[in-house]
Parts: C-alpha cells; structure tokens; sequence
C-alpha cells in the first residue's frame, strides 16, 4: 500500500487513511459499507486503493447521468449493488418562480445554513424555473423540515417521484493546447485564465481558488495531469495531459474547459 500512497499528495493522507479503513471494515464484516457523496478526485483516490484487493468491488450512484458528486458501495466480491442500497432520494424546491430568481450559489448556501455537511448531498441541477438535488435519505425529513426559505423567498422542498423525468447536464468540456513555464498553480492558472500572473496570485491568496474541490492558497503549488481547477468568476478548467516540452523547454498541456452547450 505504501507504493499506492506515494503517488497522492500528502494533504490527501487522511482521506486514504479513511479508505483503508472502510476496505478493512468490509473484508473483516463481508457486508458493504455505503459513502457519503464523494467527488471525483475522493472516488478516484477510493477505487485506486480498493482495486489493489480482488475479493472487493466499488458501486457508484449519484441518480443524476454524469453527476458529479455519487456516493460510493464498497461491498465484497458477491454483492450486486441495486439503486436502493445507495439511499439517494432527488427532491426538487418549489418557489414563486414568477417573481424571483434561484441559483446554485443560492440552494448550496442554503443547505449549507442549515447544517448540513456537504457530503451528505449530491448535485444540484437549476434549468429555467426547476431546482432538483440529490440528498441521502437519512437526513430527508430534517431538511424538508428546516429548509423554509432561501434568503427572503420562502420555498418548500418536496421529494420528487420516480416517474419526474431529472434533468440533464447541459455542459460540456471545450479541449485547447497551451505552453507553460511550470506546473505551479499561479502560473497555470494565468495562462488558461488569460490573465496576469498578479491577478492569478490575488486569486489564489484570496482564496477564490480551488483544485480539486479543495481551496489552494499556495501561489506554489504543484499541479499535476488529472487536476481541476476552479476559480471563481473564471470557471472550470481540468488538466487533461502534459505532452511534453518545447524547444525552449515550456511544458505543453492538454486543457479542457467546462462550457455551457448551446
């Protein structure tokens, strides 16, 4: 396992130290042990360990297609995962739609304020006057309870019905090739961003940027092939591959950029 470590970062130690847990506690019950929402670098660090054992597969479910945030089935070889056994419930938020507009800020800050943890919510999906999310069925009623208002508009959440069509993402990843100094984040982020290194260093140090859905302050820091980086007023952009250097020794990079379709 110390071979499979060495290859993530060391702020992400914690988080490996909580799989290797969960894949003990599987092989040492043989039943499965269910996640709370992960994103995708957390579900890539989680199958990169439990692929090491054969007797040990991963489920994923984020009832959204292409969600973003799933939580994850860690179960024995004999176990074939159903929908149900991953507890996700989707609701939607019914407003005065006629009068007010939500966004995504809006509905995350929301849940935010009423405590709920992060991970125990999955994607959240606006498309013209509809608002639905994915949430873990054990904290359903609390939230339908708490949930009464987002800012000064009062709102009803209501557990949507397995016949409501969900709705799609309408996004879409955009590639383009780019040449780059160094992997650090600074500078990765000024070239991508088409902005001055000095800009890109006031976001990072203002916290306005994260990598891998983790605030980075370090100007430093180390950006690898994988990576996503978003930085607010900017969007999403993700390292796709580095393809080499040039002649005058720049590093080229495969970039994808997250767009809206048209």
């Amino acid at each position: 396992m110390e071979h499979l470590i060495q290859h993530f970062r060391k702020d992400e130690q914690p988080f490996i130290e909580q799989v290797i847990g969960w894949q003990r506690e599987v092989e040492d019950r043989y039943a499965p042990k269910l996640t709370d929402f992960l994103d995708p670098r957390q579900r890539f660090i989680v199958e990169a360990i439990i692929q090491q054992s054969e007797d040990i597969h991963v489920f994923t479910e984020g009832l959204f297609d292409n969600a973003e945030r799933q939580r994850m089935l860690i179960a024995p070889s004999y176990f074939q995962a159903a929908k149900e056994d991953f507890q996700i419930a989707c609701y939607t938020i019914n407003y005065p739609s006629k009068f007010v507009q939500i966004k995504h800020p809006d509905v995350l800050g929301a849940l935010l304020s009423i405590g709920l943890d992060r991970s125990k919510f999955g994607d959240i999906r606006l498309a013209e006057n509809t608002v639905q999310f994915a949430m873990a069925t054990e904290i359903g009623d609390y939230a339908r309870a708490s949930l009464t208002g987002i800012g000064k508009v009062k709102v009803h959440i209501e557990e949507i019905g397995p016949t409501v069509p969900l709705l799609q993402n309408d996004e879409q990843w955009i590639e383009s090739s780019h040449t780059v100094s160094s992997m650090r984040l600074d500078v990765v982020l000024a070239t991508v961003a088409n902005v001055s290194r000095q800009k890109s260093q006031n976001l990072i140090g203002s916290g306005k940027v994260k990598v891998n859905w983790t605030v980075r302050e370090t100007t430093s820091f180390e950006l690898q092939e994988g990576d996503i980086i978003s930085a607010r007023g900017f969007g999403r952009v993700k390292i796709i591959m580095t393809e080499g250097r040039t002649k005058k020794d720049k590093i080229r990079l495969q970039i994808g950029r997250l767009e809206q379709k048209l």
